[in-house]
């Protein structure tokens, strides 16, 4: 959420903002509804100052009843006003970066470098869904069986492959990164996907049960914003640096005929998340932090990834600035996107209420939030699958992987 004191202070600003989003958000019912607010809370202040005066002096109680029904009324409509401006602020995204460059698509991203040698092979590649049934490492058919389409089964290597990869991410991070490992909920209360922007936004990309109202979560962003919500940290304890693994659920809207074939697409996955909790002068030299911290995971595996700035309309709804990481997968012959490192800036510590107490001067403000994958499955596992193939149709497996894997070969 952003400030309100911005939008009544430099209205134009975020309305520019917004704009370079490719979006729209209701700025203008923000600032009358704000201004009645104000309004009806002058009148309200005036009506209790004269109650005040009332109970000191003798007066008609007829007159008394009126003033307190006044009263009444306009504290009722001070609360429509409040859960009115708290729904519009809800809706508007972050502002982004100064540095963002302005685009009006995903195709407006920047690449900003390559690293590592992309495979050239001397026999034709395959991708990862006839790898992964030629060596039985995946089943579709099970998948679909058990919950419909966009669901798979990974069997045996596959399965400890997977498992594999995400103890990697969670050592490199903890062990090297200096991230604290934490094991979380699946399932959040409405509430904690209001602290980190998925909702109201995001409601029908959310599985949810109705019954109790818990909602599975979409990424351990979600309760990892939340951990510290309501409460005011002291500036020592920061940066706060955790990483998490979870199973990601997403009712994923993809485009009939679109990655209809393998993993690369579908409503449950696995990732480990990493996420900070900065002081705001040095969030942005954090990110770069994070971003080179996610990269390392793809350092280590051998895996040629390039590393995008995202545009003005890429960015996602709570991020001021944003990187991803894509790893080639000749199989398939794309880059995938196996991490979005972003910099939130207030955005999601406004709406979980997060602060910490300076040091310098004691105040209390927000922190920043940062986040990003470290990094997300199952991509990673179709890039280790398509990059180490072997002309017989084996999978050379990692050396940062063998000691997890206990092999060097998937044959």
């Amino acid at each position: 959420m952003i400030d309100l004191k911005l939008i009544r202070d430099n209205p134009e600003l975020v309305h520019k903002a917004v704009d370079s989003r490719q979006t729209k958000a209701p700025i203008d019912e923000i600032q009358e509804t704000d201004r009645l607010r104000r309004e009806k809370t002058a009148e309200l202040d005036e009506l209790r100052r004269q109650r005040k005066e009332q109970s000191k002096q003798r007066v008609d109680p007829e007159a008394g009843r009126a003033l307190r029904e006044r009263i009444a009324v306009l504290e009722e409509t001070l609360r429509t006003l409040d859960e009115q401006l708290q729904t519009y602020l809800l809706q508007v995204p972050n502002i982004p970066q100064a540095d963002i460059p302005y685009g009006t698509s995903e195709e407006d991203n920047i690449v900003l470098r390559y690293c590592g040698d992309v495979r050239e092979f001397d026999f034709e590649a395959k991708p990862h869904w006839e790898l992964g049934e030629n060596l039985g490492l995946i089943d579709f058919e099970r998948g679909v069986k058990l919950s419909g389409t966009r669901f798979y089964v990974l069997k045996e290597m596959g399965a400890r492959l997977q498992r594999s990869l995400i103890s990697l991410f969670l050592d490199l991070h903890t062990r090297k990164h200096g991230y604290r490992e934490m094991y979380l909920p699946f399932l959040v209360k409405k509430e904690i996907l209001y602290g980190s922007g998925n909702l109201p936004k995001f409601a029908d990309n959310l599985y949810r049960d109705a019954i109790d109202d818990l909602w599975l979560v979409p990424t351990a962003e979600v309760p990892l914003t939340s951990l510290h919500s309501g409460e005011i940290l002291t500036n020592d304890q920061l940066p706060i640096k955790y990483c998490a693994y979870t199973a990601c659920f997403r009712r994923e809207k993809m485009s009939a005929g679109k990655d209809t074939r393998g993993i690369k697409r579908g409503h449950q996955f696995d990732k480990v998340e990493l996420y900070k909790f900065t002081e705001p002068e040095k969030s942005n030299e954090e990110l770069e932090k994070l971003l080179d911290d996610a990269e390392d995971i793809a350092r280590a595996l051998g895996l040629p990834y390039r590393i995008k700035q995202l545009c003005t309309a890429d960015i996602g709804f709570a991020s001021s600035k944003s990187y991803d990481i894509e790893i080639w997968a000749p199989g398939i012959k794309e880059w995938l996107e196996v991490s979005s490192c972003s910099n939130c800036w207030d955005f999601q510590a406004r709406r979980a209420n997060i602060r910490y107490r300076r040091a310098s001067d004691g105040k209390v403000d927000f922190v920043h939030t940062l986040n990003g994958s470290g990094l997300a499955l199952p991509r990673v596992l179709i890039a280790v699958l398509e990059n180490y193939q072997q002309a017989d149709g084996s999978i050379k497996v990692p050396e940062a992987l063998w000691p997890y894997m206990g092999t060097d070969v998937i044959k």
